[in-house]
């Protein structure tokens, strides 16, 4: 017998762990299956926000349900994976445990711990990649070293081929049994409950936005993905964070919708000619190419989720402003598209990308307060955090990262929102004080008169910093600190 450990692969099919646990059980001439086991581990507990750990358990029973219907179980527990392991090892007279990698400080020590623990009790152990097409250190330099620019990472990352899915198990290739323990609850685990609606959690609901993203947004991705209010994007970043579909199902999908760019019927708005239709969905998948590039920079460099990766002479003087950083949490900066972002994230758990960006650079170029502060507001907030991803979208935008938005480049709000968002259909859907408010308003709100203001929407605040003085402020921070004067 073999244990498969679920952790951020929560489904059946295209699961290489999986896969590599049942190949192991075969040769076992006493093959009694793969028994299929989740733990909850406190330590990794401990830094998740209630979106995560809500989207968790309602994949936990899908895939819970996915192997009753097979005749197995989801065996559920709790504890420290090193001593829990090695004890149903004992207790199922198990002859070795797979998992699927993960990649960021805290979890390969954990692992380092758990194949200690397991070769102290003889217990064969195998961990395998399975979130990643390409593992980190599989696309080097010419002198073997990881890419610190993503251009050459990426051009390198297209040009390799990639895996296809594998099938799920047999029904006869795991253990039968039945756990008789339920899926822990929110307030089991000490959660409180979002205040966000949290999107479904299963295989299903992932294949279902797959198919209908590859059907027609995949064709008008690279046209429309920075205009929020059309939502032109895949929304399946939550479920590759928690694995409820596998990375070569998605690349194998949008390979499909690339061929079929030619001869698909899409007469939407940004729809281009066939050649046009593969260029986006190249622009999709290259999206795919940035998840890997940040964790490989998060595998060879931990600090980075504690500190900046690009190092100045001096350390960078942040402001410690409560006050801001609340305004900023709530949505009432007095900047539409800024405070529309962070209402969505209230709201959905979620955000749009090029938001993301528009509200991190708010924060650490015009509120001038540390992306760590943001990293860890997204971190308990966002239902997708992935911890190399965000990081290292939160480092680009503050200029502290690898390949990241030069100090001295600071996005405007204003002209992000009207060009971006220019009929503010994003900005009113989330910002409710501004509807009905003409749309060159909204966008030119911090640059009117308080009158003005009050007299086109009263309910709605005042701008918290002035643009334009602040970010001086914040080139001169940053300047002060890369030249040590």
């Amino acid at each position: 017998m073999r244990i498969h450990w679920h952790r951020r692969d929560l489904r059946g099919g295209d699961n290489l762990g999986l896969d590599a646990a049942v190949e192991a059980a075969a040769d076992d001439p006493d093959d009694r299956g793969v028994l299929p086991v989740f733990v909850f581990d406190r330590d990794v507990l401990a830094h998740a926000g209630p979106p995560r750990v809500a989207f968790m358990l309602d994949a936990l029973q899908s895939l819970r349900d996915w192997y009753r219907d097979r005749g197995s179980d989801l065996l559920v527990t709790d504890g420290d994976p090193s001593g829990v392991l090695p004890d149903l090892a004992a207790e199922y007279d198990a002859d070795g445990v797979t998992w699927g990698k993960d990649y960021s400080g805290l979890a390969r020590h954990r692992d380092i711990d758990v194949r200690s623990a397991l070769a102290d009790e003889d217990v064969a152990r195998k961990s395998v990649h399975d979130a990643v097409h390409h593992e980190p250190g599989a696309i080097t330099t010419t002198d073997g070293e990881p890419y610190s620019v993503f251009t050459y990472y990426g051009r390198k990352w297209h040009d390799r081929e990639k895996d296809a899915p594998v099938d799920p198990p047999d029904e006869d290739a795991l253990y039968a049994f039945t756990d008789a323990e339920p899926i822990p609850t929110l307030d089991d685990l000490g959660f409180e409950h979002p205040e966000a609606t949290v999107p479904e959690a299963s295989p299903e609901a992932a294949r279902r936005r797959l198919g209908e993203f590859c059907a027609e947004d995949v064709y008008r991705y690279d046209e429309r993905r920075d205009y929020p209010a059309d939502d032109c994007t895949s929304r399946l970043s939550a479920h590759l964070k928690w694995g409820t579909i596998g990375i070569r199902e998605v690349y194998a999908a949008t390979e499909s919708a690339k061929a079929d760019a030619e001869s698909v019927d899409v007469n939407a708005e940004g729809v281009g000619d066939a050649e046009a239709r593969r260029q986006s969905v190249e622009a999709f998948q290259e999206q795919l190419a940035w998840r890997e590039f940040y964790t490989q920079v998060l595998f060879y460099n931990p600090s980075v989720v504690t500190a900046n990766y690009k190092e100045y002479a001096r350390p960078i003087e942040w402001r410690d402003d409560p006050e801001a950083l609340a305004a900023w949490k709530a949505g009432e900066t007095g900047y539409p598209i800024v405070d529309a972002g962070m209402r969505q994230l209230r709201e959905e758990a979620y955000m749009h990308n090029r938001v993301r960006m528009i509200v991190a650079s708010f924060l650490t170029k015009d509120l001038l307060v540390d992306w760590q502060r943001g990293y860890d507001w997204f971190r308990e907030k966002l239902v997708d955090h992935d911890t190399g991803n965000d990081n290292g979208g939160w480092q680009w935008a503050a200029s502290t990262g690898t390949d990241a938005q030069p100090y001295f480049r600071i996005f405007n709000p204003m002209t992000q929102g009207e060009r971006y968002d220019p009929h503010a259909d994003y900005i009113t859907t989330y910002v409710p004080e501004l509807r009905g408010v003409d749309p060159d308003l909204i966008h030119d709100w911090p640059s009117l008169s308080p009158t003005q203001r009050r007299k086109a929407a009263p309910e709605y605040p005042d701008p918290i910093v002035e643009h334009s003085e602040r970010r001086e402020r914040a080139i001169e921070m940053f300047e002060h600190a890369r030249d040590g004067e």
